[in-house]
């Protein structure tokens, strides 16, 4: 599932070619809103929280989710999609562009003044303008039992982080991922940590957390089962970590630099 930047980043793209101008085409395909009509009416702004997309028009907000499979995608008019028109859920056009989301996994329309209906459950925003540290830390302690990894996914607790970025937060604080949250000596500084990787990573189509930029040199231990630690050259090592069968992530870690 995107992480929180790349979510951040879809928002900024389509809030450049939507917001201030008026829809031309108005087009929802999934039964429920299909008869909504916005056409004429101006967007004024398109933004994220967490890993949710709000885009605001008039009295209504349209509330998007990639979940696993989906995507935006922002064309000139006249050019071809890059992805079959069956899989699109909505369009949304002006003058200028075309905008499509292909096979998203939440698609619906509340009124602007309900968005907490929708996104209220949602912890602070490591990217948002109000993010708040000391709320996130009070929710986070709240269950102090928990692992680390899993409590730092809960979007109650803060909102944007993904597998990717939890594990590797985990890394360049050496806690081993599976350790109870009221273990962690320092979560302040997790969170202090969390929010500056994601901050430093918002702007780039290819994250990286070690500073090398090129194809499989970007992660310490995300993905990297069996292979040997960057900075010890012990074996990484994965399982799946949560409470069920439901909640279960993958998990990687270096047994050696992560105690």
């Amino acid at each position: 599932m995107p992480e929180g930047d790349t979510v951040y980043r879809t928002a900024v793209h389509l809030d450049q070619a939507l917001a201030g101008r008026p829809l031309t085409v108005s087009d929802i395909r999934v039964p429920t809103f299909a008869t909504v009509d916005l056409v004429g009416q101006t967007v004024d702004e398109v933004v994220s929280r967490g890993k949710h997309l709000l885009t605001r028009v008039g009295d209504v907000s349209i509330h998007t989710h990639l979940k696993m499979e989906g995507s935006w995608h922002i064309y000139k008019h006249g050019t071809k999609w890059r992805r079959p028109a069956y899989a699109a859920r909505i369009v949304l056009e002006n003058a200028d562009w075309v905008t499509v989301g292909f096979d998203l996994g939440i698609v619906e329309v509340v009124p602007r003044d309900r968005e907490d209906d929708v996104v209220g459950h949602l912890g602070p925003d490591l990217l948002g303008p109000d993010w708040d540290e000391g709320e996130a830390l009070l929710r986070l302690s709240s269950d102090p039992a928990r692992p680390v990894v899993v409590a730092l996914l809960d979007q109650r607790n803060l909102a944007g982080l993904g597998n990717e970025l939890a594990n590797e937060v985990c890394f360049l604080r050496g806690i081993d991922p599976h350790r109870p949250v009221g273990e962690v000596p320092d979560l302040a500084g997790v969170v202090k940590l969390a929010q500056r990787v994601i901050l430093a990573n918002r702007d780039r189509v290819d994250r990286t957390f070690t500073g090398d930029t090129r194809p499989g040199m970007q992660d310490w231990v995300y993905g990297r089962e069996g292979r040997p630690c960057r900075r010890c050259r012990t074996r990484i090592r994965h399982d799946q970590t949560g409470a069920n069968e439901l909640q279960l992530r993958d998990t990687y870690w270096c047994p050696h630099c992560q105690r």
